[in-house]
């Protein structure tokens, strides 16, 4: 494989369906995308670590939604790591790049360096939240942080919320190849069930009691989800993470009896939404006696954006509802 085949793939998204197993699926490759969100911020390995994984699986659910503006997805924990957030932009146009941006928050104290990285979470939840634009109902489903991963999450909110068998296979890490500096890479692959499989509903086998993807098939859609999670599971974590190994080689690898047909690969860029005119809308419900209080020793008013770590300087007299309003 070319150097230029290797690129090509770098922060993509895959989309691809089994024709001879009624499932669908993405591929997905972060490179520099993924590396720019973490070097926003100084984050101890343990919190990089989740940061990495929660954005491979948004880029990978982010891009199964015809979205008109934004995924989120969401852990709010009373571990150590209290919250990590994460934002998929759908592509405005065809042909147009959709956007990710993350960020943790974490008590640097009370962080282990023992055990896995899912350690640092404690009790709380996993959110999706579908957000279509203006005009549009605000869709949010929720599934207790439970089963060892984030990964676990995302496949249980599925089962739960949706009712869609769904798997993830992911692999990150900092890559070390040879001429080229240390930096962060992803991949990963997502199976669903397509939604004319058949499906039944029994209890809950999981953690909790919580479906699980086999509670929800039978007959010939569960043959078929058990063949195609066998040969998932042959895969290797380099396979998933390249760039030796294009998708489309690996989707062959793994399922070519399932004749697998692959569709435009989605590009996938670093971006942020945050605005001054935003910054200024947030401080809209505060009077001039609150905006005092925000104000600096230097006569300004401050705000920093936790993703992109944009930061702004504003004026206090033109903040909030009693702002002064322009003459003429």
């Amino acid at each position: 494989m070319t150097l230029s085949t290797k690129i090509a793939w770098d922060d993509t998204v895959l989309p691809f369906q089994l024709d001879g197993a009624d499932i669908r699926g993405r591929v997905a490759r972060l490179d520099g995308v993924l590396d720019g969100i973490l070097k926003q911020h100084a984050y101890p390995p343990q919190v990089e670590a989740l940061v990495a994984e929660m954005a491979l699986l948004t880029a990978l659910i982010g891009q199964t939604i015809k979205l008109r503006w934004k995924l989120q997805l969401q852990v709010q924990s009373k571990g150590p790591v209290r919250m990590i957030s994460t934002d998929y932009y759908g592509p405005q146009n065809d042909g147009e790049p959709a956007r990710i941006r993350a960020y943790a928050s974490f008590d640097k104290d009370r962080l282990t360096e023992d055990g896995a990285p899912f350690d640092q979470v404690g009790e709380g939840y996993f959110a999706i939240m579908i957000d279509q634009g203006q005009g549009m109902q605000p869709y949010q489903g929720i599934t207790p942080l439970a089963g060892g991963s984030l990964t676990s999450c995302a496949e249980a909110y599925f089962a739960q919320s949706e009712q869609i068998p769904t798997r993830f296979a992911l692999s990150f890490g900092k890559s070390t190849e040879q001429d080229a500096p240390e930096h962060w890479r992803a991949g990963g692959m997502m199976i669903q069930t397509m939604p004319k499989a058949g499906m039944h509903v029994s209890e809950g086998s999981g953690e909790g009691g919580l479906l699980q993807a086999q509670d929800l098939v039978s007959g010939d859609a569960e043959e078929n989800w058990n063949r195609v999670n066998f040969h998932l599971d042959t895969v290797d974590q380099l396979e998933l993470i390249g760039p030796s190994v294009a998708p489309t080689d690996l989707l062959v690898r793994l399922f070519h009896e399932e004749t697998p047909r692959v569709f435009d690969a989605q590009p996938v860029r670093f971006g942020c939404s945050c605005s001054e005119d935003k910054v200024r809308q947030s401080l809209s419900i505060y009077s001039a006696r609150d905006i005092e209080k925000m104000t600096t020793d230097e006569g300004i008013v401050t705000a920093d954006c936790q993703f992109c770590g944009a930061h702004y300087e504003l004026d206090p007299a033109t903040v909030g509802f009693e702002a002064r309003k322009d003459e003429g």
